[in-house]
């Protein structure tokens, strides 16, 4: 088993309360989430909280959206920690978290992922790792959160 860790960061042109709400509360992730369009029949459960520490959101989809779940384990306003579990297409379990700085009327956004590689994806890692494989879905992440909390109504950004 291979240990990894995933960071991107970005400038958020709002307060750092208005992100920590959008990320804060689960059901606001399809407004800015990065694999929400891998598949449009995607079922969602949402149970627990309705946002903050006890929020859960499972999801099970095609092939490429697979299975799983992540519930909100801690939510500071200038952290917020979840327990990410895919079940599909592999299964294993990562500790996610936001961090949110607030700079000059801005946000600092930090989205972290750790954990193990184990399986398949230890034998693959060297080759591919995890970065390569999820670091480009938190940058298109990020940027989507920051054109909702920037207050642009376009999914895409443009008019």
């Amino acid at each position: 088993m291979g240990a990894f860790e995933v960071v991107r960061s970005t400038t958020i042109g709002a307060d750092a309360r208005v992100v920590h709400a959008l990320v804060n509360d689960l059901h606001l992730w399809t407004a800015w989430s990065p694999w929400e369009d891998i598949d449009p029949g995607m079922e969602r459960v949402h149970t627990g909280s309705p946002y903050g520490v006890g929020a859960c959101y499972a999801w099970h989809g095609n092939r490429k959206a697979g299975a799983g779940s992540m519930q909100i384990t801690s939510s500071q306003p200038e952290r917020i920690e979840l327990v990410l579990r895919f079940l599909k297409p592999f299964s294993t379990t990562n500790e996610v978290w936001f961090e949110l700085l607030s700079v000059a009327g801005s946000t600092v956004v930090t989205w972290r992922m750790r954990g193990a590689t184990s399986g398949l994806m230890s034998w693959l890692s060297p080759v591919i790792p995890m970065d390569r494989l999820v670091g480009r879905d938190f940058e298109r992440g990020l940027a989507k959160l920051k054109k909702v909390a920037e207050g642009d109504p376009s999914p895409t950004g443009s008019p």
